[in-house]
């Protein structure tokens, strides 16, 4: 039986797709999707719906796409399906005329252990600044972004040869799980929202851009690989070598003999390794992709290529 709660889903990439199938797989009345308008992807700039708009298509609910979020047409539809509560996973700033709107509230699912980790990158500043734990978080929407009062919370271990993808996987499914949690709290009315804490230190997870990926060597090898963990395998660290781009997904640190080598410098023997020489120690390449070309581990890059 269809729970008689009236929900909008908010979201747009891949993460929210789990949070909005658990909702249908649990009976609950998801009465209209919100998500981004259709773009052109790939060389061929196809049109594509996002993942959130085709899993609203594969269940037959009804989706919004609109450009702007406080046009009055757009703000009436949305207030025609009369929803009790919305959810918000991996979508665009509110308004304060949408987020209000519900009875019940909007509540949003954030990548991180609020109010640590607010912005659009938590999973990758995570791992950059070598967090060992992190979590998913649901919150009550107010004025300022990601700073609501706290619903609930799950930590995630975060493990040396995590990256920025697998943990994405992992709090993508722990985050759906999360989600079914509190809507069935809010539902029946068992919580208790936590205001965030403004007393300890805050790491930001602002958004990440291409120009902030270049690798500096003139840092230590860990907080290097750290780095090269949190953008792999997107956006993804680069170097420029021979005036070529080469984006570096997976690195170890390592040691070699040679302390002559200046920070950014390399030694390769063109067949098996490739160390890049930091402020302490060094960083073994072990799989990059070359400007134009495919990503490969190193050992296969020169089974064709030299340095």
């Amino acid at each position: 039986m269809q729970s008689p709660l009236r929900i909008v889903f908010m979201g747009t990439p891949e993460f929210a797709v789990p949070s909005l199938e658990i909702l249908v797989a649990n009976n609950f009345n998801v009465v209209a999707v919100v998500t981004a308008p259709d773009k052109p992807q790939g060389r061929g700039q196809k049109i594509v719906a996002s993942p959130v708009k085709a899993c609203a298509l594969n269940h037959d609910i009804p989706v919004l796409q609109p450009t702007n979020l406080k046009a009055s047409d757009f703000v009436e539809e949305l207030r025609s399906y009369a929803a009790d509560l919305q959810i918000v996973v991996a979508f665009r700033m509110l308004p304060e005329v949408v987020w209000n709107m519900p009875p019940l509230g909007t509540f949003n699912l954030h990548a991180s252990l609020l109010p640590q980790y607010r912005g659009a990158a938590p999973i990758n500043w995570a791992i950059i600044n070598g967090e060992k734990e992190t979590g998913v978080t649901t919150f009550f929407l107010k004025h300022e972004i990601d700073t609501g009062s706290i619903i609930f919370q799950e930590s995630e271990p975060i493990n040396d040869n995590d990256d920025a993808g697998t943990l994405y996987q992992r709090l993508m499914e722990k985050g759906a799980a999360l989600v079914l949690k509190t809507v069935k709290a809010i539902q029946q009315g068992e919580y208790t929202p936590v205001p965030q804490s403004d007393k300890e230190v805050l790491r930001a997870a602002p958004k990440i851009f291409r120009e902030d990926c270049e690798i500096n060597w003139n840092r230590p090898a860990h907080a290097v690989r750290n780095f090269i963990r949190g953008l792999s395998p997107y956006p993804g660290a680069w170097i420029k070598l021979n005036n070529k781009t080469y984006k570096i997904f997976k690195s170890q640190v390592v040691d070699h003999p040679d302390a002559g080598k200046e920070t950014g410098d390399y030694v390769t023997d063109n067949r098996n390794y490739l160390y890049f020489k930091c402020s302490d120690r060094w960083i073994s390449v072990v799989e990059w992709q070359p400007e134009g070309k495919k990503r490969l581990t190193i050992r296969d890059f020169f089974l064709g290529n030299q340095l």
